[in-house]
Order: C-alpha cells, then structure tokens, then sequence
C-alpha cells in the first residue's frame, strides 16, 4: 500500500492486536492523509468531562442535554476543543465551519462553539484532543493489520457506546467481531490481589 492508495475521509477500524489504551476498540474519523503525515479524530470515546462544564469554565452557555459528556479526540493536544457537528448547512454566521463531509462539519473557533452551544444539534461531538501519524506511520500500521478502513457513517461518527460503534463499524465491512482474535489481557486470569 502506499500512502496515496489511502484516501481521506475514511473510518480507521483498530483490530485486536492495538491493545494502546487511547486506540483499542476505536473508531477514528480520518480526515487528512498525505506524505507528512494524516490527522482525524477518535469518536467513539467518552470523557468523564461534561461538555457544561467545560465551556462553563469558558464563559459559554450550555444550551443541551446537562449529562452530555465530551469526548476523546486522540492523544495529540489534548488541550484543544473541536467541533463535530452534523447539519444540512452550518448555521449563518458561524465562524470557521468547514464541511468535512457531506453534511457534517468541523470547527475549532470558540464563537462558533458558543453559537452552536446556545441550541446545538442532536448530532453533536466536543472533541478533545486529535490523533496524528507522521509520515508513512498510519500505512505501515494498515499494512500490518492495526486497522481496517470502512466507509465514512455519520452513525458510526455519533455513536452513544464506544464497543457498539467499534462492532458496528467491523459488521459495515463484513466482519463479525466475534471472529477475530482476543483481546490481550495484560493483567494474569482472576485479577490483582
């Protein structure tokens, strides 16, 4: 494979053997894949975060759902805020929203958090953090059966559960989960005494 065969967006399925705590079971939004590098999201991992608290802490009314939790974007900038909504167009006047996929946009602008925060949409992601793989990283770990790629489901995107979205993600392209591998344990049968 080279890295123009891998053409973004894309969902990236993590198979069994990525067993690294911020990639098992997930389920990455790939939006940028090029020679330096590729960048996208995790979405189907909740923080403990509520995204009222967050941006109250901001200076930002939180007009949804109070419970509503953040989530984990990646590893990378953990710090930074995005953005991920879906909607037949962006509200007027939001700033900085860029369609990433038909009908889904991406922003990183605090007005434009605080415009869609005050009646945000049902489908709705504060996104924590990104993943990012330098060059030639993301291929060689295709090539050595990290990750599968799967066509791009806005109900993969917004899923509710982290290992429904992943087993829903693996059926989209034919897999059961059930037929793969274990999971590595790294802790003996029967647990810490």
């Amino acid at each position: 494979m080279a890295a123009s065969d891998l053409v973004a967006p894309v969902l990236l399925l993590a198979l069994p053997q990525v067993t690294d705590p911020f990639f098992r079971k997930s389920v990455v939004l790939l939006l940028a894949h090029e020679e330096e590098g590729s960048f996208g999201f995790i979405v189907n991992r909740r923080t403990e975060l509520k995204v009222a608290d967050i941006l109250r802490d901001l200076g930002i009314e939180w007009g949804g759902d109070p419970g509503e939790l953040a989530s984990f974007g990646g590893p990378v900038q953990p710090q930074v805020g995005s953005v991920l909504f879906e909607a037949a167009a962006p509200p007027p006047e939001l700033p900085g929203a860029n369609e990433v996929l038909p009908g889904i946009h991406l922003t990183q602008h605090l007005a434009g958090l605080q415009r869609l925060s005050a009646a945000p949409p049902a489908r709705f992601r504060l996104l924590l953090g990104c993943a990012g793989w330098g060059p030639g990283q993301l291929v060689s770990e295709i090539l050595r059966n990290d990750w599968l790629t799967a066509p791009v489901a806005a109900e993969l995107i917004f899923g509710t559960d982290t290992e429904a979205t992943w087993e829903s993600g693996l059926r989209a392209v034919g897999v059961d989960p059930q037929s793969l591998p274990a999971w590595t344990d790294t802790e003996p049968e029967g647990g810490a005494n």
